[in-house]
């Protein structure tokens, strides 16, 4: 196996590439408004920088979201371009899973990334590697009874620390393709099947076809 993970459903604009037993080069760079200038050279730096070609991928991961529709879009059309041009299957995974797997915690705790709109990703995990909810997004102040003092991680956590109260700051802020290709290789070497690659928005993009617009094309 040789796994090509990527993910830009954070600010981070992050690839791996990992051979079914390690990580052989991880690269990233936290810039929300970059994801389509940067994910491709990093493409080529972590290949380069492990030696290996891009012909030579015989599988791609790809966090699915939750996110911001732009970037996250970035992520999912290069590697289902990549699954087709190469003939390889794409996974995804919830990125939010990334995240807390590069937590490595054994407790229960929370993952919540930044939604914008004054609002965030979320979901509860029993451990580094157990999901208990589905991913969901809401503003802070809403959550603020079942999250306070509980363990979490994330720019979210961080960004609302007065209702993440139990925020830990050491933690993971965003996405590591590092992480989703370790946790996307001992699944699939378990056996066990990913999700699609399709895009888990929780709602809808913030571009929006003006009402009642003039048309100006002819009849």
């Amino acid at each position: 196996m040789l796994l090509l993970a990527l993910d830009t459903a954070t600010p981070a604009v992050t690839v791996a590439l990992h051979d079914g037993s390690r990580v052989l080069a991880a690269a990233g760079e936290v810039d929300a408004r970059r994801h389509g200038e940067l994910l491709l050279p990093t493409v080529d730096r972590v290949l380069a920088e492990a030696g290996h070609k891009l012909a030579e991928v015989s599988d791609v991961v790809v966090g699915v979201g939750p996110g911001p529709y732009t970037g996250l879009r970035v992520g999912l059309v290069t590697a289902t371009t990549f699954g087709a041009a190469l003939g390889v299957p794409v996974h995804g995974l919830c990125s939010l899973d990334g995240i807390a797997h590069a937590s490595g915690l054994t407790e229960p705790f929370v993952v919540a990334t930044d939604a914008r709109r004054k609002e965030v990703y979320w979901a509860r995990y029993a451990d580094a590697g157990t999901r208990l909810t589905e991913p969901a997004v809401d503003r802070p102040a809403d959550l603020a009874e079942q999250v306070a003092g509980v363990p979490a991680v994330g720019a979210g956590a961080l960004l609302y620390d007065t209702v993440f109260t139990g925020v830990l700051r050491d933690g993971p802020a965003h996405q590591s393709a590092a992480a989703l290709a370790e946790l996307a290789a001992r699944k699939l070497a378990a056996g066990e099947e990913l999700l699609p690659p399709r895009p888990l928005y929780l709602r809808r993009p913030d571009a929006q076809v003006p009402a009642n617009y003039k048309v100006v094309t002819p009849q």
